[in-house]
């Protein structure tokens, strides 16, 4: 039976053998743009560029190899009111245009490249898609947001690259055209709401960014106010903390891997995930691929595992050649719209409050199998474990959830339970609870798949605890073998991971010691990742306790670049040998 009941606060109370809350003073908050970005929950994003029109490519090979003749791209229906409205159709509230991708295509009217939109017969080369999605988005209330890729194949700044020129007398001539298109795409299409470097930006437009989009979040690059979560699988960790280090932060390709829930710097992590992931991973239209669609049961399960573990969900969209978004690919996003109004849209009961425990009570025996949680987020994230209970039908509280983080929203589900209350008691926490939202639930037909607790501390035991983001215990793959020189001279140990980082993400690289070696004296230095084509700067980072390191693929990469680790070692003790292993980060 559902009630539809909105709960005024019936439970606002310390709890007696709780600890002390801790003060808020030294709590890191969102800025306005970062606590608009949370309520966005979802965002489309649009991949369209000269990549639509290259069918002859192979399936996991998605750059712009610059094969299509510009004469050939002329979307004639295309109609971004059409993407605003797939947008609505599944509650998404921004929409991230790829205005220009790794193949330095140009989606709006520039003069800083011969190679974009001007100089196609689409609309007699007067035509500015930018243009026309921004006044799109207003019509329909949706933000916009800008992907702009900071690098140029034509420069000599390609995948990985963050801007940089592999010819140093390039530099300048390519910062000052970065600079100009970055001026031009946050200065001439209204409100910019998020701007998304992919990789990084090592060219720096902090300057610009302060003056043309002070309303933005940013993602990655030295000014990042978000952060990547480290994988394009659709799903947030279990523990998903908001703050880190201000020093991995202005590294500008910080992940959750570097979230620390008594960090003190604030910025959150986004879910990109293509719709086209279906034993699959294509972010460009491509002929012969509804086969790759997401099912609404998968789109259900990555929203519960990132928009449900406090994350905004960034789902691809990809307009085909015509310029619109396939008919197969709307009736996905509406059905994904729909099942998340069928669960969510009418809880049986709902409240909100602060402290350390909230209650809600029905008339009588209430079937209960989902509760929603919320922090309000522009007060801090505050929440470090909570414990729901629910009193059975004898009056005994039956433990039905145990988590961590809540931050922007929890979907906590369990097996359906007949219940005459329920309450959420908050076991740990930084500051004083300051609850949103308490909702309960009982949605039929939800089949979930079970949660993968990975973390290494859960907080559950109320004793706080600075270890951060955590991975799972993830077979490591044997990759090589290592041999110390004794006597001081350092040695280059090289190893090829390319058959071993096929997938987006990160990967923890190890040098295992040999049954009976002395790891004592053994040093490194000087570690580096080569893929893309090129040496990746800050693409390894050094991990401790060691000898580990943790490297970072963004970027699908065509087939004939590798990739390559390479670090230089010496030891201290003749004999010290062993092997070299590499697992991926799993959440």
């Amino acid at each position: 039976m559902k009630y539809h009941l909105l709960i005024p606060i019936l439970v606002v109370q310390a709890i007696a053998c709780a600890q002390e809350t801790p003060s808020a003073g030294s709590l890191p908050l969102p800025s306005p743009a970062q606590v608009r970005w949370h309520a966005s929950e979802r965002i489309m994003f649009v991949h369209f560029s000269a990549n639509t029109w290259q069918v002859h490519r192979g399936p996991e090979n998605e750059w712009d190899d610059h094969s299509i003749s510009l004469d050939r791209i002329d979307p004639r229906q295309l109609n971004t009111d059409q993407w605003c409205e797939v947008a609505s159709s599944w509650g998404a509230k921004m929409i991230i245009f790829v205005a220009k991708h790794v193949g330095g295509f140009c989606f709006w009217q520039t003069t800083t490249t011969d190679y974009g939109i001007r100089n196609t017969p689409w609309k007699g080369g007067k035509g500015d898609v930018l243009d026309e999605l921004s006044r799109s988005c207003r019509n329909h209330g949706l933000d916009l947001g800008i992907y702009i890729y900071p690098g140029d194949p034509a420069w000599g700044a390609g995948p990985g690259s963050g801007g940089i020129t592999s010819d140093p007398a390039k530099q300048e001539g390519y910062t000052k055209v970065f600079r100009q298109q970055m001026t031009e795409v946050l200065s001439r299409y209204g409100t910019i709401r998020e701007v998304w470097f992919d990789g990084s930006c090592r060219i720096d437009v902090a300057d610009i960014l302060r003056h043309y989009a002070p309303h933005a979040v940013v993602f990655q690059g030295p000014q990042a106010s978000l952060r990547w979560v480290g994988n394009e699988d659709g799903f947030a960790p279990f523990s998903n903390w908001y703050t880190l280090s201000t020093k991995d932060l202005r590294t500008g390709v910080a992940t959750a891997a570097q979230s620390d829930p008594f960090g003190d710097a604030y910025a959150p992590v986004e879910i990109d995930v293509p719709l086209l992931k279906n034993k699959g991973h294509k972010w460009f239209w491509a002929p012969n691929t509804d086969h790759l669609i997401l099912t609404t049961d998968q789109l259900m399960d990555m929203y519960y595992k990132s928009v449900g573990r406090g994350s905004v969900l960034l789902l691809n969209s990809t307009p085909d050649t015509t310029g619109l978004i396939p008919a197969s690919h709307v009736a996905a996003y509406r059905a994904f719209g729909e099942e998340i109004r069928r669960r969510f849209d009418t809880p049986l009961a709902a409240t909100r409050g602060t402290g350390r425990l909230l209650e809600i009570p029905f008339p009588s025996l209430t079937d209960v199998n989902h509760v929603v949680l919320q922090e309000d987020v522009a007060r801090g994230q505050r929440v470090l474990a909570f414990v729901i209970h629910g009193l059975d039908p004898q009056g005994r509280w039956q433990e039905l959830y145990t988590g961590t983080s809540i931050g922007s929203k929890r979907i906590c589900w369990f097996p359906g339970v007949s219940v005459s209350k329920v309450r959420v008691t908050f076991t740990n926490v930084r500051a004083k609870p300051q609850i949103a939202n308490f909702a309960l639930y009982d949605i039929r037909g939800a089949k979930p798949t079970p949660d993968v607790r990975n973390d290494r501390t859960m907080f559950y035991d109320g004793v706080a605890s600075r270890q951060g983001a955590a991975v799972a215990d993830v077979a490591a793959d044997p990759v090589g073998v290592w041999t110390a020189s004794p006597g001081g001279e350092w040695q280059t140990i090289s190893v090829d991971l390319s058959r071993h980082v096929s997938r987006i993400g990160q990967y923890v690289i190890t040098f295992v010691p040999a049954p009976g070696t002395n790891m004592t004296g053994l040093e490194f230095k000087d570690p580096t990742i080569e893929m893309y084509g090129g040496i990746i700067a800050d693409g390894v980072e050094v991990l401790s306790p060691g000898p580990a390191f943790r490297i970072t693929r963004s970027q699908q990469t065509l087939d004939q670049y590798p990739t390559v680790f390479r670090v230089k070692l010496r030891g201290a003790r003749a004999g010290a040998t062993g092997a070299i292993a590499i697992r991926p980060i799993m959440y």
